[in-house]
């Protein structure tokens, strides 16, 4: 049997490395906390994942729902990818990621031991990475997940990962090659998040800390060099600012085309008012339904898109997508095997041909072609005046 990396950083201190998706990784945790006999249990999970694989409900129609109403289906959806992308090399072990997880908070808590829960919320990390990758960065990442893999080199087996420790290295850097900005954000900050709060923990209890074999080098030496600061942590939960382009920008195409009205009334300027209200309907309408329709909604979802479209545009604090959501999930509702299903995220066509997927697609579409649809009304109403 394999057997997972530790590192002892001090007589009631060790660090338990493991794959996300390893049979060998599920078993050392059960060994390790049987033959370390830890007091806490540190787990590589934050509050919502935690609930989430404990619960064992990563996904129901509430939640789904929920996730529609606050428009965080393309988080949901990259997440989704990202996900899938692990998933691939734990097919064969028959295990899901966190599995080695659970099995920590399984095992600890059946031993009546503390546990604690030491990583960044995971919306906090996706946000913060997508803010510091460059435009380039994104269109990679975009472009790999959503890529055909069969020209792709094989993946290294699991076993071989934890065997291989300058494999698992060369491994980490390689993401940071392909994305500097996201690998600040997924490996250097998460060292630092994950090193700085178990050694927060009472150093007076033996702790073990179920973490990504990954991660372990750099906790090692946040740890060992004394190097974790607890002020650092608020900054590290920080979510990204919006700039100030970035606040506007909702707001502008609302502004320009009040503005536009104001100006022509104001001024007694002869225009066709009809022809300035259907450049408006029509742009925004047939953008946001072709979205719809490329994520395959339901034909009421397109309608609802339609005419959703012309009238979330003038206000940022609704979009079209939440309402042709909405409608796709009552029209189309998922059962429970398709939520099931959904989570294996198998290949990528489940996006279109699952109904939880479709679901978001058809929230997350629908979003990006009536944004697309104003900003052509809005071109066309100021050249179409003379404006």
């Amino acid at each position: 049997m394999t057997t997972s990396p530790f590192i002892d950083i001090s007589p009631n201190l060790r660090i338990l490395g493991t794959a996300h998706v390893a049979t060998a990784s599920v078993e050392a945790v059960r060994h390790h906390i049987a033959e370390y006999q830890p007091d806490i249990v540190a787990v590589e999970l934050c509050k919502s994942r935690h609930e989430a694989l404990t619960s064992d409900r990563r996904l129901d129609k509430e939640g789904l729902l929920k996730v529609v109403k606050e428009g965080k289906a393309p988080l949901v959806l990259i997440q989704s990818l990202l996900a899938a992308e692990q998933r691939k090399l734990g097919l064969d072990e028959g295990q899901q990621p966190g599995a080695e997880l659970i099995a920590a908070v399984e095992e600890a808590k059946a031993a009546g031991l503390e546990v604690a829960l030491v990583d960044r919320d995971i919306q906090v990390t996706l946000r913060r990475a997508w803010k510091n990758m460059r435009f380039i960065e994104k269109f990679r990442v975009l472009k790999s997940l959503l890529g055909q893999d069969d020209d792709e080199e094989e993946a290294p087996d699991v076993n071989t990962l934890l065997d291989d420790s300058d494999l698992l290295s060369s491994l980490m850097e390689e993401l940071r090659g392909f994305s500097p900005g996201a690998g600040k954000v997924l490996i250097d900050e998460r060292d630092e998040y994950l090193a700085t709060k178990i050694s927060a923990l009472n150093s007076e209890k033996k702790v073990l800390a179920v973490v990504g074999a990954g991660h372990l080098a750099g906790i090692k030496e946040y740890l060992v060099e004394n190097k974790c600061d607890i002020n650092r942590i608020k900054q590290l939960q920080n979510l990204p600012r919006k700039t100030f382009a970035m606040k506007v920008m909702p707001w502008a195409i609302p502004m320009l085309v009040m503005g536009l009205m104001a100006y022509y009334l104001s001024t007694g300027t002869d225009i066709d008012l009809v022809q300035f209200f259907t450049v408006w309907t029509a742009a925004n309408a047939i953008f946001a339904a072709i979205g719809c329709i490329l994520a395959r909604g339901h034909p009421l979802a397109i309608l609802t898109a339609a005419l959703a479209s012309p009238i979330t545009s003038l206000n940022p604090a609704l979009a079209a997508g939440w309402f042709a959501g909405y409608v796709q999930l009552k029209m189309a509702e998922p059962s429970a095997e398709d939520l099931a299903d959904f989570l294996k995220l198998d290949n990528l066509g489940m996006f279109w041909s699952n109904k939880a997927g479709r679901v978001l697609l058809v929230t997350a579409l629908t979003n990006l072609g009536s944004m697309a649809g104003a900003w052509v009304a809005a071109a066309g109403l100021l050249g179409g005046f003379g404006l």
